[in-house]
């Protein structure tokens, strides 16, 4: 998984409240387990019309918002079912930070496993932020420092330390644990010893 240090980017304002993964990527598309292919169907009902047609003024196809690596956007995002297949599409559309005032915790948990930082701010912090994403400004969103920068503001946010080293490590769940591998080798051996009956044949 790719490292999340720091992102500076131009940022997609999409603020709308109680997002649900369903809007993110509807269910008709989870016909994969692989974590690719998500994207064409990401936020597909705000994109496209009822026969199909690519919505021209939409955040997510405008030329305005075009290489953005941050989302912005609003209260309780990626709420409703725990499909993984949310920030897998969220990914392939560029993203690498979403930044609302509020998250769901189990597409949080997920976010992290697939290299996403959320950031959580004050309501009227995320307005601020958008406004400037409106204009088109740079924002730089730095996890070391925990910090979001827009202009000549700076914005502090809390993190989960744990997920902190992940997304810094470049570490999902798998590769965290393999952390561990020496350990694991380790208590093998001994376990081998110990209960050799289990590792017969």
């Amino acid at each position: 998984m790719e490292k999340f240090t720091q992102v500076t980017s131009i940022a997609t304002p999409y603020m709308r409240a109680n997002v649900d993964t369903d809007i993110i990527i509807p269910a008709k598309h989870l016909k994969s387990i692989k974590r690719t292919g998500f994207g064409e169907h990401a936020f597909e009902t705000v994109r496209f019309d009822a026969v199909g047609n690519r919505v021209g003024d939409n955040v997510f196809d405008s030329d305005r918002y075009k290489g953005a690596k941050i989302l912005v956007t609003g209260d309780n995002f990626g709420c409703g079912s725990s499909r993984e297949h949310a920030p897998w599409a969220i990914a392939e559309l560029g993203f690498r930070c979403i930044i609302a005032p509020s998250f769901a915790d189990i597409f949080a948990g997920n976010c992290v496993k697939n290299g996403i930082l959320t950031v959580a701010l004050p309501q009227a912090e995320v307005d601020a932020i958008a406004m400037a994403a409106e204009g088109g400004q740079d924002i730089t969103v730095n996890l070391e420092d925990q910090t979001v920068e827009v202009g000549n503001s700076k914005y502090e946010f809390d993190y989960n330390a744990a997920h902190k080293h992940m997304l810094l490590n470049g570490l999902d769940s798998i590769g965290q644990t393999l952390q561990a591998s020496a350990a694991i080798s380790a208590f093998e051996e001994k376990q081998k010893h110990m209960t050799p009956w289990l590792y017969r044949a």
